[in-house]
């Protein structure tokens, strides 16, 4: 009987084995999934409950919501904030739960290069950006978000809240062009403000300790020079923890790109700047809103940390 019940238990375990081999071969000859034409958008419902806590400490505000004409497919083009955790959900979630929108991020490529994040960022939607993954989208009529600033514009600067860190890029505007897609400018305040930055990419960069360290671990690389460097910051008190600052988020009249010769840089950088401006533009006047709004509505606790 002991040697039936071994030989039945060692041939369970065989082939249990031989099952989830089976399992992996199939996952690993089967194709990947189509980030584009596959993604499934989270429920409305499920992303509002998410966002529950960032919403009640930040409270957003949205201006220009009115003229936001959501009826076709448009390419939204705003400021990079620091970090940009804090504004880019709650803009996302706003759009879907009020319009039904769910944007298509491109994401700087950097956000791949580790595995958990990337298959989290792949869950949400964001897809690499490139100009093969814009087209698919757009051939597939998407509303596309991108932030032509990149990583760069994220871990920005001391001096650099709430400045386009846009070099010389001209690809959003080409592929909105080339695929007819109007241009929404859209700007976000408050976030550069929930830190205080310590240390930027420039002190890194010329740190020796830090070069040295780097090139000891064998990733100087990843940090592009100091482009990709996240900045050292100070939050709440001494701490990381956000400063309450509320966030205001604006958009834009749709700006067309019908006409456009994608051949033609001197056009495509009209239109570039085109969109700068409309952008700036819409940052002095949510700058102006909050400074009202801080006097009218802000309570004492927000006034006082928030800094």
């Amino acid at each position: 009987m002991k040697l039936t019940a071994a030989a039945a238990a060692a041939a369970a375990t065989a082939g249990m084995v031989v099952a989830m081999r089976k399992r992996r071969h199939a996952r690993e000859a089967a194709p990947e999934p189509d980030i584009i034409h596959d993604f499934k958008p989270w429920p409305s419902i499920a992303q509002h409950l998410a966002t529950t806590g960032p919403r009640t400490y930040f409270r957003p505000t949205f201006l220009g919501m009115e003229q936001l004409d959501t009826s076709s497919p448009a390419l939204y083009v705003g400021n990079h904030t620091l970090y940009a955790l804090l504004d880019v959900p709650l803009l996302m979630e706003h759009l879907i739960h009020e319009r039904g929108l769910y944007l298509r991020p491109l994401g700087d490529r950097g956000h791949f290069d580790y595995p958990g994040w990337k298959q989290f960022l792949l869950k949400i939607g964001v897809v690499p950006a490139n100009p093969e993954n814009c087209d698919k989208l757009m051939e597939a009529g998407e509303s596309v978000l991108v932030y032509p600033g990149g990583a760069r514009e994220v871990w920005h600067h001391k001096d650099e809240n709430y400045t386009l860190v846009w070099k010389k890029r001209l690809g959003f505007v080409r592929q909105a062009a080339k695929h007819g897609y109007d241009i929404i400018p859209f700007a976000s305040l408050g976030a550069d403000e929930c830190y205080t930055i310590l240390a930027d990419g420039d002190d890194f960069r010329h740190s020796r300790p830090v070069q040295k360290a780097l090139k000891v671990l064998g990733v100087p690389h990843l940090f592009r020079d100091g482009e990709a460097v996240p900045p050292l910051v100070r939050g709440l008190g001494p701490t990381l923890a956000p400063r309450p600052q509320a966030l205001y988020f604006s958009f834009g009249e749709r700006i067309s790109t019908v006409g456009i010769d994608v051949t033609d840089e001197s056009q495509l950088w009209a239109m570039r700047e085109k969109v700068a401006a409309a952008i700036y533009r819409q940052l002095d006047e949510l700058r102006a809103y909050r400074e009202q709004d801080r006097e009218r509505n802000w309570g004492k606790w927000r006034k006082r940390y928030a800094g």
